[in-house]
């Protein structure tokens, strides 16, 4: 569809208009976006939460106020990364894509707003859906997969035969990360909260441990490559589980403890022959290909904790934000 219909009409969002709680978080009628000859227009069936989510939401660090504007306000009305939709309009310059084709992706960089019935993004932001997958299924994959992709490909630089330790193992990235690590032929220990050890073994982590039984139960200067994915311990507590030579990547958790991460990637960078990296994640269409053929070949699959519908998406971060949740929790629009 080459020309699109550029009447204004409205539509329904989980929209906010100040920082604070979930309670911020309003169902409203809202303008539909309106589709530019460089971008797409989805009608969203499927979107996720994450921690991303509740930080724009609360404002917090403060630091986003100057990253997304709005010191007092946000800037960002309507809050969601992922997506999972059809196509029901294309700018004149789009060559990717046209009306009915199926599609997931990552909107953090067009000014979010999958919280809603349609969503405009470049082309680049999104790439056909995995055909296994629900729309609901499908919209958890992007930030999450793509971050744990990443951690372990590009920074960790994983290899086959390599014994890896994956941090907050039943997390979002977690759960995606043991999988991924799994498929590049590592040897894969989880660790996770004792309460969910059973979903981590699950998702084929040939070992399992609880975030109690760390210090004592994993051996000493045994993995090649840790990631950490819930980075409330300082990055010098991995350092005796890590090989010579062996990598910790740091992806989230508390802001000292990144802040300590990205300190020693960028000024120490290396300590002897053990490497502190910092992930800082990219949204990239080549990565949803990569996944998307992952997820087609049976390798990887995202573990779904719950399907809210769009009218819930406070309840749905109230719940991320208790730190219970396995896997991923995704928001059914029409549902």
């Amino acid at each position: 569809m080459k020309n699109p219909d550029r009447t204004v009409v409205k539509m329904k969002a989980i929209a906010q208009y100040e920082y604070g709680s979930p309670d911020v978080l309003k169902m409203d009628e809202v303008d539909r976006p309106v589709v530019s000859d460089n971008t797409v227009l989805v009608k969203v069936h499927g979107a996720a939460v994450h921690a991303g989510d509740w930080h724009l939401m609360r404002g917090q660090p403060f630091f986003i106020h100057f990253i997304y504007g709005g010191l007092r306000k946000p800037q960002t009305k309507i809050l969601g990364c992922d997506v999972a939709g059809e196509v029901v309009a294309v700018g004149k310059n789009v060559t990717q894509f046209q009306a009915g084709d199926l599609v997931f992706g990552d909107v953090s960089e067009s000014g979010f707003g999958a919280f809603a019935e349609y969503v405009c993004a470049p082309e680049t932001a999104i790439a056909l859906k995995p055909n296994n997958l629900s729309f609901e299924e499908a919209a958890t994959v992007p930030v999450s997969a793509v971050t744990a992709l990443q951690g372990l490909r590009d920074v960790g630089q994983i290899q086959p035969g390599q014994k890896v330790l994956i941090n907050g193992a039943s997390g979002g990235v977690g759960s995606f990360a043991v999988q991924i690590a799994k498929a590049f032929g590592a040897e894969v220990t989880g660790v996770c909260s004792a309460n969910k050890v059973k979903m981590v073994k699950s998702l084929g982590a040939d070992r399992v441990c609880t975030r109690a039984e760390m210090k004592s139960q994993l051996k000493q200067h045994y993995y090649n490559l840790i990631l950490d994915n819930a980075a409330y311990n300082s990055p010098f507590d991995y350092f005796p589980f890590l090989k010579t030579p062996g990598t910790l990547v740091v992806v989230g958790g508390s802001m000292t403890r990144l802040f300590q991460a990205m300190f020693l990637d960028l000024v120490t960078s290396k300590i002897g022959d053990r490497k502190i990296k910092f992930l800082a994640c990219k949204p990239n269409q080549q990565d949803l290909i990569v996944l998307k053929d992952a997820i087609e070949a049976g390798k990887i699959r995202p573990y779904v904790d719950r399907v809210y519908p769009l009218s819930e998406v406070p309840v749905a971060i109230h719940h991320l934000e208790q730190r219970q949740v396995r896997g991923k929790v995704a928001i059914s629009i029409y549902g």
